[in-house]
Protein backbone atom coordinates (compact mmCIF):
# COMPACT_ATOMS: atom_id res chain seq x y z
CA UNK A 1 0.00 0.00 0.00
CA UNK A 2 1.30 3.61 -1.08
CA UNK A 3 0.96 6.24 1.87
CA UNK A 4 0.93 9.96 1.36
CA UNK A 5 1.67 12.66 3.83
CA UNK A 6 -1.13 15.28 4.91
CA UNK A 7 -0.13 17.12 1.43
CA UNK A 8 -0.17 14.29 -1.06
CA UNK A 9 3.31 13.82 -1.25
CA UNK A 10 4.56 9.67 -0.82
CA UNK A 11 5.87 8.58 1.94
CA UNK A 12 8.84 5.68 1.67
CA UNK A 13 7.65 3.65 4.48
CA UNK A 14 6.44 0.32 4.76
CA UNK A 15 4.37 0.54 8.02
CA UNK A 16 0.84 1.99 8.39
CA UNK A 17 1.19 2.73 11.47
CA UNK A 18 4.66 4.79 10.92
CA UNK A 19 3.08 6.93 7.97
CA UNK A 20 -0.05 7.80 10.50
CA UNK A 21 2.36 8.96 13.19
CA UNK A 22 4.47 10.74 10.77
CA UNK A 23 1.34 12.75 9.57
CA UNK A 24 0.09 13.83 13.02
CA UNK A 25 4.00 14.33 14.04
CA UNK A 26 4.12 16.87 11.38
CA UNK A 27 1.07 18.51 11.85
CA UNK A 28 2.35 18.77 15.57
CA UNK A 29 5.25 20.56 14.19
CA UNK A 30 4.37 23.15 11.98
CA UNK A 31 1.49 23.71 14.84
CA UNK A 32 4.10 24.21 17.48
CA UNK A 33 2.28 22.39 19.58
CA UNK A 34 3.70 19.62 22.08
CA UNK A 35 3.46 15.87 21.12
CA UNK A 36 5.61 16.51 18.14
CA UNK A 37 8.35 14.71 19.26
CA UNK A 38 6.90 12.08 21.07
CA UNK A 39 5.03 11.31 17.87
CA UNK A 40 8.24 11.05 15.58
CA UNK A 41 9.55 8.90 17.92
CA UNK A 42 6.64 6.52 17.48
CA UNK A 43 6.79 6.96 13.67
CA UNK A 44 10.43 5.51 14.05
CA UNK A 45 9.66 2.81 16.15
CA UNK A 46 7.49 1.67 13.98
CA UNK A 47 9.68 1.77 10.79
CA UNK A 48 13.08 2.38 11.98
CA UNK A 49 14.21 2.86 8.08
CA UNK A 50 11.66 5.96 7.36
CA UNK A 51 14.13 8.70 6.64
CA UNK A 52 11.28 11.34 6.58
CA UNK A 53 10.93 10.55 10.00
CA UNK A 54 14.39 11.06 11.41
CA UNK A 55 14.92 13.84 9.74
CA UNK A 56 11.92 15.30 11.02
CA UNK A 57 13.34 14.59 14.24
CA UNK A 58 16.62 16.53 13.86
CA UNK A 59 15.15 19.33 13.26
CA UNK A 60 13.25 19.83 16.17
CA UNK A 61 16.82 18.38 18.23
CA UNK A 62 17.71 21.66 16.86
CA UNK A 63 15.30 24.04 18.20
CA UNK A 64 16.19 22.84 21.72
CA UNK A 65 20.39 23.09 20.45
CA UNK A 66 20.61 19.85 20.59
CA UNK A 67 22.97 19.77 18.20
CA UNK A 68 24.84 16.18 18.81
CA UNK A 69 21.62 14.64 18.56
CA UNK A 70 20.22 16.38 15.35
CA UNK A 71 23.15 15.74 13.25
CA UNK A 72 23.11 12.31 14.22
CA UNK A 73 19.50 11.72 13.36
CA UNK A 74 20.25 13.74 10.13
CA UNK A 75 23.33 11.93 8.71
CA UNK A 76 21.06 8.96 10.00
CA UNK A 77 18.17 10.06 7.48
CA UNK A 78 20.82 10.93 4.98
CA UNK A 79 22.13 7.05 4.95
CA UNK A 80 18.25 5.67 5.09
CA UNK A 81 17.00 7.78 2.21
CA UNK A 82 19.81 6.80 0.23
CA UNK A 83 18.85 3.14 0.19
CA UNK A 84 14.70 3.47 0.14
CA UNK A 85 13.63 7.05 -0.95
CA UNK A 86 12.48 8.88 -3.77
CA UNK A 87 13.91 11.42 -5.22
CA UNK A 88 11.64 13.99 -3.59
CA UNK A 89 12.57 12.58 0.07
CA UNK A 90 16.29 12.74 -1.03
CA UNK A 91 16.13 16.46 -1.62
CA UNK A 92 13.38 17.03 1.03
CA UNK A 93 16.26 15.44 3.52
CA UNK A 94 19.15 17.05 2.38
CA UNK A 95 17.41 20.61 2.72
CA UNK A 96 16.29 19.84 6.25
CA UNK A 97 19.57 18.46 7.12
CA UNK A 98 21.72 21.36 5.96
CA UNK A 99 19.75 23.44 8.15
CA UNK A 100 20.12 21.22 11.22
CA UNK A 101 24.06 21.69 10.23
CA UNK A 102 23.95 24.99 10.48
CA UNK A 103 24.72 25.80 6.95
CA UNK A 104 22.24 28.20 6.20
CA UNK A 105 23.44 29.62 2.80
CA UNK A 106 23.56 26.23 1.73
CA UNK A 107 19.91 25.44 3.61
CA UNK A 108 18.14 28.31 1.78
CA UNK A 109 19.80 27.38 -1.46
CA UNK A 110 18.20 23.73 -1.42
CA UNK A 111 15.47 24.84 0.62
CA UNK A 112 14.38 27.02 -2.50
CA UNK A 113 15.44 24.58 -5.21
CA UNK A 114 12.90 22.28 -3.56
CA UNK A 115 10.38 24.30 -3.16
CA UNK A 116 10.23 24.93 -7.09
CA UNK A 117 9.93 21.24 -7.44
CA UNK A 118 7.48 20.33 -4.63
CA UNK A 119 5.68 23.07 -3.70
CA UNK A 120 3.60 21.15 -1.26
CA UNK A 121 6.54 19.68 0.85
CA UNK A 122 5.09 22.36 3.50
CA UNK A 123 8.14 20.76 6.28
CA UNK A 124 10.88 22.10 3.86
CA UNK A 125 8.75 25.62 2.76
CA UNK A 126 9.13 26.12 6.65
CA UNK A 127 12.51 26.56 6.80
CA UNK A 128 12.99 29.85 5.35
CA UNK A 129 9.35 31.42 7.02
CA UNK A 130 9.02 32.77 9.98
CA UNK A 131 10.68 35.26 12.50
CA UNK A 132 14.07 32.67 12.85
CA UNK A 133 13.77 31.07 9.77
CA UNK A 134 16.37 30.90 6.83
CA UNK A 135 15.43 34.13 5.20
CA UNK A 136 15.04 36.16 8.64
CA UNK A 137 19.02 34.56 9.45
CA UNK A 138 20.45 35.11 6.03
CA UNK A 139 21.76 38.69 6.35
CA UNK A 140 19.42 40.17 3.69
CA UNK A 141 18.00 43.70 4.30
CA UNK A 142 14.88 42.56 2.51
CA UNK A 143 13.94 39.06 3.86
CA UNK A 144 10.24 40.77 4.96
CA UNK A 145 9.78 40.94 1.40
CA UNK A 146 11.26 37.51 0.35
CA UNK A 147 9.14 35.67 2.40
CA UNK A 148 5.86 37.25 1.48
CA UNK A 149 7.28 36.77 -2.04
CA UNK A 150 7.99 33.27 -1.66
CA UNK A 151 4.32 32.09 -0.08
CA UNK A 152 2.48 34.24 -3.10
CA UNK A 153 4.70 31.95 -5.48
CA UNK A 154 3.07 28.78 -3.78
CA UNK A 155 -0.20 30.16 -2.82
CA UNK A 156 -2.46 28.63 -5.02
CA UNK A 157 -0.95 24.87 -4.00
CA UNK A 158 -2.45 25.35 -0.38
CA UNK A 159 -5.54 27.26 -0.67
CA UNK A 160 -7.35 27.36 2.92
CA UNK A 161 -4.87 25.12 4.28
CA UNK A 162 -4.78 26.14 8.01
CA UNK A 163 -0.59 26.22 8.73
CA UNK A 164 0.01 27.92 5.27
CA UNK A 165 -2.73 31.02 6.06
CA UNK A 166 -0.74 32.10 9.37
CA UNK A 167 2.32 31.99 7.83
CA UNK A 168 1.42 33.37 4.77
CA UNK A 169 -0.33 36.22 6.50
CA UNK A 170 2.60 36.85 8.84
CA UNK A 171 4.86 37.24 5.86
CA UNK A 172 2.78 39.72 4.31
CA UNK A 173 2.14 41.48 8.12
CA UNK A 174 5.49 41.84 8.46
CA UNK A 175 6.61 43.20 4.89
CA UNK A 176 3.99 46.18 6.01
CA UNK A 177 0.01 45.38 4.81
CA UNK A 178 -0.81 44.82 8.06
CA UNK A 179 -4.39 45.13 7.89
CA UNK A 180 -4.11 42.54 5.16
CA UNK A 181 -2.01 40.13 6.77
CA UNK A 182 -3.94 39.91 9.66
CA UNK A 183 -7.06 38.90 7.54
CA UNK A 184 -5.34 35.78 6.25
CA UNK A 185 -3.64 35.14 9.55
CA UNK A 186 -6.71 35.07 11.26
CA UNK A 187 -8.63 33.02 8.78
CA UNK A 188 -5.95 30.61 9.34
CA UNK A 189 -5.79 30.50 12.93
CA UNK A 190 -9.57 30.07 12.74
CA UNK A 191 -9.63 26.52 10.78
CA UNK A 192 -7.16 25.21 14.07
CA UNK A 193 -7.00 27.09 16.84
CA UNK A 194 -4.72 24.08 18.40
CA UNK A 195 -2.21 25.98 16.39
CA UNK A 196 0.89 27.78 18.42
CA UNK A 197 2.36 29.44 14.97
CA UNK A 198 -1.58 30.84 14.19
CA UNK A 199 -1.93 32.43 17.48
CA UNK A 200 1.83 33.90 17.75
CA UNK A 201 1.11 35.43 14.23
CA UNK A 202 -2.22 36.88 15.29
CA UNK A 203 -0.23 38.50 18.38
CA UNK A 204 1.88 39.95 15.96
CA UNK A 205 -0.46 41.43 13.66
CA UNK A 206 -2.41 42.67 16.77
CA UNK A 207 1.20 44.42 17.52
CA UNK A 208 1.27 45.93 14.65
CA UNK A 209 -2.10 47.56 14.37
CA UNK A 210 -2.07 48.81 17.43
CA UNK A 211 -4.67 45.87 19.50
CA UNK A 212 -2.90 46.05 22.87
CA UNK A 213 -5.78 44.95 24.65
CA UNK A 214 -7.74 42.78 22.42
CA UNK A 215 -3.99 40.89 21.70
CA UNK A 216 -4.51 40.58 26.03
CA UNK A 217 -7.51 39.05 25.96
CA UNK A 218 -6.38 36.80 23.04
CA UNK A 219 -3.71 35.55 25.43
CA UNK A 220 -5.68 35.01 28.16
CA UNK A 221 -8.35 33.31 26.57
CA UNK A 222 -6.22 30.73 24.54
CA UNK A 223 -2.89 29.94 26.44
CA UNK A 224 -4.82 27.64 28.72
CA UNK A 225 -5.25 25.09 26.02
CA UNK A 226 -1.60 24.92 25.26
CA UNK A 227 0.85 23.08 28.03
CA UNK A 228 3.51 24.96 29.44
CA UNK A 229 6.11 23.01 27.83
CA UNK A 230 5.00 24.25 24.34
CA UNK A 231 7.95 25.44 22.09
CA UNK A 232 5.85 29.12 22.06
CA UNK A 233 4.44 29.34 25.75
CA UNK A 234 6.81 31.52 26.78
CA UNK A 235 7.44 33.90 23.80
CA UNK A 236 3.76 34.43 23.64
CA UNK A 237 3.41 35.74 27.31
CA UNK A 238 6.33 37.70 26.10
CA UNK A 239 4.27 39.26 23.99
CA UNK A 240 1.48 40.00 26.40
CA UNK A 241 4.28 41.66 28.59
CA UNK A 242 4.90 43.73 25.86
CA UNK A 243 1.46 44.21 26.25
CA UNK A 244 1.72 45.69 29.48
CA UNK A 245 4.36 47.71 29.09
CA UNK A 246 2.90 49.38 26.51
CA UNK A 247 0.54 50.86 29.42
CA UNK A 248 3.18 51.23 31.57
CA UNK A 249 2.38 48.09 33.80
CA UNK A 250 5.88 47.26 34.81
CA UNK A 251 4.69 44.96 37.82
CA UNK A 252 2.06 42.51 35.37
CA UNK A 253 5.33 42.77 33.13
CA UNK A 254 7.32 41.46 35.96
CA UNK A 255 4.95 38.75 37.03
CA UNK A 256 4.76 37.63 33.64
CA UNK A 257 8.18 37.28 33.35
CA UNK A 258 8.69 35.59 36.77
CA UNK A 259 5.96 33.17 35.45
CA UNK A 260 6.77 32.27 32.23
CA UNK A 261 10.26 33.79 30.97
CA UNK A 262 12.62 33.13 33.97
CA UNK A 263 15.21 30.75 33.31
CA UNK A 264 14.46 28.61 36.24
CA UNK A 265 10.72 28.70 34.92
CA UNK A 266 10.86 28.56 31.35
CA UNK A 267 10.93 25.14 29.01
CA UNK A 268 11.45 27.09 25.61
CA UNK A 269 14.44 26.66 23.23
CA UNK A 270 17.74 28.42 23.99
CA UNK A 271 17.32 31.14 21.10
CA UNK A 272 13.48 32.25 22.77
CA UNK A 273 15.05 32.17 26.19
CA UNK A 274 17.97 34.15 26.15
CA UNK A 275 16.25 36.70 23.50
CA UNK A 276 12.72 36.99 25.15
CA UNK A 277 14.35 37.49 28.67
CA UNK A 278 16.86 39.96 27.33
CA UNK A 279 14.87 42.20 25.53
CA UNK A 280 12.09 42.59 28.39
CA UNK A 281 14.19 42.97 30.99
CA UNK A 282 16.10 45.51 28.90
CA UNK A 283 12.46 46.92 28.32
CA UNK A 284 11.91 47.68 31.63
CA UNK A 285 15.01 49.39 32.55
CA UNK A 286 15.21 51.57 29.28
CA UNK A 287 11.38 52.68 29.87
CA UNK A 288 12.78 53.89 33.70
CA UNK A 289 11.03 50.67 35.34
CA UNK A 290 13.13 49.20 38.24
CA UNK A 291 14.58 45.81 37.36
CA UNK A 292 15.71 43.76 40.29
CA UNK A 293 19.98 43.29 39.80
CA UNK A 294 19.30 39.61 40.65
CA UNK A 295 16.97 39.22 37.21
CA UNK A 296 19.47 40.26 35.19
CA UNK A 297 22.62 38.11 36.97
CA UNK A 298 20.60 34.50 36.35
CA UNK A 299 19.38 35.09 33.19
CA UNK A 300 23.12 36.43 32.22
CA UNK A 301 24.23 32.88 33.54
CA UNK A 302 22.05 31.02 31.76
CA UNK A 303 22.76 32.88 28.45
CA UNK A 304 26.60 32.73 29.04
CA UNK A 305 25.95 28.27 29.47
CA UNK A 306 23.66 28.35 25.86
CA UNK A 307 25.41 30.41 24.24
CA UNK A 308 29.01 31.12 25.45
CA UNK A 309 30.68 31.58 21.97
CA UNK A 310 29.83 34.41 19.07
CA UNK A 311 26.80 32.53 16.75
CA UNK A 312 24.05 34.08 14.80
CA UNK A 313 23.88 37.97 14.56
CA UNK A 314 20.29 37.91 16.59
CA UNK A 315 21.97 35.75 19.63
CA UNK A 316 25.08 37.79 19.59
CA UNK A 317 22.93 41.22 19.40
CA UNK A 318 21.05 39.96 22.69
CA UNK A 319 23.91 38.19 24.73
CA UNK A 320 25.67 42.12 24.46
CA UNK A 321 22.28 43.32 26.33
CA UNK A 322 23.45 41.02 28.96
CA UNK A 323 26.70 42.04 28.95
CA UNK A 324 25.65 45.98 29.01
CA UNK A 325 23.28 45.35 31.42
CA UNK A 326 25.72 43.76 34.26
CA UNK A 327 28.64 45.24 33.09
CA UNK A 328 30.36 42.88 31.85
CA UNK A 329 32.77 43.72 29.72
CA UNK A 330 35.12 40.28 29.95
CA UNK A 331 32.24 38.58 28.47
CA UNK A 332 31.53 40.98 25.70
CA UNK A 333 34.92 41.93 24.35
CA UNK A 334 35.65 38.26 22.57
CA UNK A 335 32.14 37.81 21.42
CA UNK A 336 33.08 41.58 19.98
CA UNK A 337 36.49 40.32 18.60
CA UNK A 338 35.03 37.00 17.01
CA UNK A 339 32.10 39.66 15.26
CA UNK A 340 34.61 41.71 13.73
CA UNK A 341 36.91 39.33 12.16
CA UNK A 342 33.75 37.69 10.70
CA UNK A 343 32.93 40.57 9.53
CA UNK A 344 36.66 41.68 8.01
CA UNK A 345 36.85 38.24 6.63
CA UNK A 346 33.23 38.74 4.98
CA UNK A 347 31.67 35.60 6.80
CA UNK A 348 29.35 38.24 8.77
CA UNK A 349 26.23 38.64 6.06
CA UNK A 350 24.15 40.86 8.35
CA UNK A 351 27.14 43.11 8.05
CA UNK A 352 28.60 46.29 10.19
CA UNK A 353 25.27 46.56 12.08
CA UNK A 354 25.85 43.64 14.31
CA UNK A 355 29.01 45.47 15.95
CA UNK A 356 27.39 48.89 15.89
CA UNK A 357 24.13 47.77 17.92
CA UNK A 358 26.55 45.80 20.70
CA UNK A 359 28.49 49.06 20.97
CA UNK A 360 25.50 51.29 21.01
CA UNK A 361 23.76 49.13 23.87
CA UNK A 362 26.90 49.41 25.76
CA UNK A 363 26.94 52.97 25.79
CA UNK A 364 23.38 53.05 26.71
CA UNK A 365 23.93 51.08 29.66
CA UNK A 366 27.24 53.42 30.59
CA UNK A 367 24.48 56.66 30.31
CA UNK A 368 26.07 57.45 27.16
CA UNK A 369 23.37 58.42 25.33
CA UNK A 370 25.03 60.76 22.98
CA UNK A 371 27.58 58.05 21.95
CA UNK A 372 24.87 55.51 21.68
CA UNK A 373 22.85 58.04 19.00
CA UNK A 374 26.01 58.54 17.50
CA UNK A 375 27.02 54.82 16.91
CA UNK A 376 23.12 53.83 16.33
CA UNK A 377 22.19 56.69 13.57
CA UNK A 378 23.71 54.99 10.93
CA UNK A 379 22.51 51.55 11.69
CA UNK A 380 19.11 51.84 11.97
CA UNK A 381 17.91 51.46 8.47
CA UNK A 382 19.81 48.07 8.55
CA UNK A 383 18.67 46.67 12.39
CA UNK A 384 16.20 44.21 9.73
CA UNK A 385 19.71 42.44 8.77
CA UNK A 386 19.95 40.68 12.11
CA UNK A 387 16.63 39.09 11.73
CA UNK A 388 13.87 37.79 13.64
CA UNK A 389 10.54 40.22 14.13
CA UNK A 390 9.58 43.40 13.69
CA UNK A 391 8.22 43.23 17.72
CA UNK A 392 11.53 41.91 18.15
CA UNK A 393 13.87 44.32 16.72
CA UNK A 394 11.84 47.56 17.88
CA UNK A 395 13.96 47.22 21.00
CA UNK A 396 16.49 48.89 19.00
CA UNK A 397 14.51 51.37 18.13
CA UNK A 398 12.91 52.08 21.18
CA UNK A 399 16.54 52.35 22.43
CA UNK A 400 17.59 54.73 19.98
CA UNK A 401 14.64 57.34 21.08
CA UNK A 402 15.15 57.24 25.01
CA UNK A 403 18.75 57.57 23.87
CA UNK A 404 17.56 60.81 22.05
CA UNK A 405 14.96 62.26 24.72
CA UNK A 406 17.80 61.88 27.38
CA UNK A 407 21.08 62.86 25.15
CA UNK A 408 18.76 66.49 24.67
CA UNK A 409 17.96 65.88 20.67
CA UNK A 410 14.17 66.17 21.52
CA UNK A 411 13.18 67.37 17.93
CA UNK A 412 14.79 64.34 16.60
CA UNK A 413 12.85 62.20 19.01
CA UNK A 414 9.59 64.19 18.66
CA UNK A 415 9.71 63.05 14.46
CA UNK A 416 10.65 59.82 15.30
CA UNK A 417 8.22 59.22 17.63
CA UNK A 418 5.43 61.01 15.38
CA UNK A 419 6.09 58.37 12.68
CA UNK A 420 5.69 55.93 14.71
CA UNK A 421 2.18 57.06 16.05
CA UNK A 422 1.05 57.99 12.46
CA UNK A 423 1.83 54.04 11.67
CA UNK A 424 -0.10 52.46 14.42
CA UNK A 425 -1.32 53.91 17.99
CA UNK A 426 0.75 53.20 21.13
CA UNK A 427 -0.01 54.17 24.58
CA UNK A 428 3.58 54.37 25.60
CA UNK A 429 4.94 56.55 22.18
CA UNK A 430 2.15 58.72 23.15
CA UNK A 431 3.20 59.37 26.75
CA UNK A 432 6.75 60.05 25.60
CA UNK A 433 5.80 62.20 22.94
CA UNK A 434 3.30 64.40 25.70
CA UNK A 435 6.36 64.22 28.15
CA UNK A 436 8.14 65.79 25.03
CA UNK A 437 5.59 68.54 24.57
Amino acid sequence: MAYQDRYGLPLSTISDAAASAYREGVDLLLAGWTGAAETLERAIEADPDFALAHIARARLHSFYQQGELARKKAGLARELVAKRGTERERSHVEALALAVEGRLPEALAATLKHIEAWPRDAVVLALPLGAFGLFAFSGMADHDRARQDLCASVADHYGEDWWFLTLYGWAITENGDVAHGRAITERGFGLKRENAHGAHAVLHAMFEDGSIDEADRLVDEWIGGYDRSGILHGHIRWHQALGALEHGNAARALAIYADALQPSMTQAPPLNVITDGASLLWRLSAYGHAVPKELWTEADATAQKLFPKSSIPFADVHMALFAAATQDRDALAPRLAVIEQRLADGKLPAGPVVPAICRAMTAFADEDFATCVHVLAPALSDVVRIGGSHAQRELIEDTFIVALMRSGELARARAMLDARLHRRPSPRDARWQTALQ
